[in-house]
């Protein structure tokens, strides 16, 4: 009887250390935002729509509450360009922002992947051969995305909500000597599709690394500085078009003060 118990004791302690001899990078399997579910958005009538206002924003990734989007690990770019390259989400061209001209596979590597001709020196040959060569863009060229947003007064729940419609990733356009010379979006993305790949996609949190916090929570939550750079208008400008230094600074401030006080000046206190 002794050596049976003995037998059993041996059998569980090897499966108990077999078990936990398994080799992570953490101390347990995090699945549990892998397996979440996007939160829907609430039905929405056109009749309860009051009022809107159409607002462009840049969101700096240089910017200390945005350090997360250019987290080296997880940075947001690769997350957009791996769900584009799979072929998980449409992308869309820079021709307008309103979703209206899909890109095909082969111009999305033409976008992704950028092609130079360098000289190739052969020291067998004492030949001089010109080769294509294909670099993927890196997330670090990325450093600010523009975000396109409806703001809206819902009369069925007396609210004023805003709703992302699409992201635009921007980078940097030089010359043959390295020289900026402006910055240009890469392509569109249409947000509400981008939505359930971003509910299983972790935002670093540098306050708790077990925080489950998706980057659907920081878009939703507003967690990101930005500042307004468009409004809609009649004459479709911007607003640099018109104000330049601090004057465009104060304007693009004086437009979100102008979106708090409209909801604020609805109720009597």
């Amino acid at each position: 009887m002794y050596k049976l118990k003995f037998i059993f004791f041996f059998i569980f302690l090897s499966l108990f250390t077999t078990a936990d001899a398994q080799v992570r990078d953490d101390i347990v399997d995090r699945n549990l935002l892998q397996d979440r579910q996007v939160l829907e958005y609430q039905p929405l009538r056109e009749a309860d729509i009051f009022w809107e206002k159409r607002i462009w924003r840049v969101v700096d990734f240089r910017e200390k509450m945005n350090q997360p989007f250019a987290y080296p690990e997880a940075p947001f770019f690769e997350i957009i360009k791996d769900a584009a390259l799979q072929g998980e989400i449409t992308l869309y061209s820079t021709e307008d922002d309103k979703f209206s001209f899909p890109l095909n596979e082969t111009d999305i590597e033409e976008i992704l992947f950028e092609s130079d001709t360098v000289e190739v020196f052969d020291p067998i040959t004492y030949i001089t051969n010109i080769t294509v060569v294909r670099d993927e863009i890196a997330w670090e060229d990325v450093k600010r995305i523009r975000i396109k947003e409806q703001w809206f007064f819902d009369e069925n729940t007396s609210t004023l909500q805003v709703r992302i419609l699409g992201i635009a990733p921007m980078i940097d356009d030089t010359d043959d000597n390295g020289n900026f010379r402006f910055e240009r979006p890469l392509f569109w993305v249409y947000y509400p599709e981008m939505r359930p790949i971003l509910a299983r996609k972790k935002v670093f949190n540098s306050l708790n690394d077990a925080a489950l916090t998706s980057w659907d929570d920081l878009f939703e939550r507003r967690f990101f500085a930005s500042y307004i750079f468009k409004q809609s208008n009649v004459k479709d400008e911007r607003l640099q078009s018109v104000y330049s230094g601090i004057d465009l600074l104060l304007e693009a401030d004086k437009i979100k003060q102008e979106i708090f006080n409209f909801e604020h000046d609805l109720w009597s206190y």
